[in-house]
């Protein structure tokens, strides 16, 4: 049985100081966890538009998409991920997202030891060479 497969975009972005944003979710899958912020790519929209979108929804920044880094399979869902950059806009949290934050090295570190991170995504970023820098 084929199981019907939804895309998701997911952004990597890093402030000037190499620091990763991160959202806090607020529904499941993962919720109360942080994690990259993104969503489901809507009917018509191609993955660049999905990703400014959610991006503002979701970290209230306006964000140029770059490129595609990788691609992820979580349950149901086929997860794009691309680098982009925060060009304007103010970080607060919105839509499906309880809190948003640039996260440090040490930090994300800290966050991926203590499990406050949605599974495998330390893992993930780390093969992609997508780490925070800082």
């Amino acid at each position: 049985m084929n199981q019907s497969r939804i895309r998701c975009v997911g952004g990597i972005a890093l402030d000037e100081d190499g620091r990763l944003l991160l959202i806090r979710r607020a529904n499941d899958p993962g919720a109360g966890l942080w994690s990259l912020p993104g969503g489901r790519v809507e009917s018509g929209e191609t993955d660049n538009d999905a990703l400014v979108r959610e991006m503002r929804e979701e970290t209230g920044l306006e964000v140029v998409p770059g490129e595609l880094v990788g691609v992820v399979e979580r349950g149901p869902y086929d997860i794009h991920d691309y680098r982009c950059t925060a060009v304007s806009g103010n970080l607060s949290a919105g839509d499906d997202a309880t809190a948003a934050r640039w996260v440090s090295a040490a930090e994300f570190t800290a966050m991926d030891h203590s499990g406050a991170l949605v599974p495998q995504l330390a893992d993930t970023l780390r093969s992609w060479n997508a780490l925070p820098t800082s």
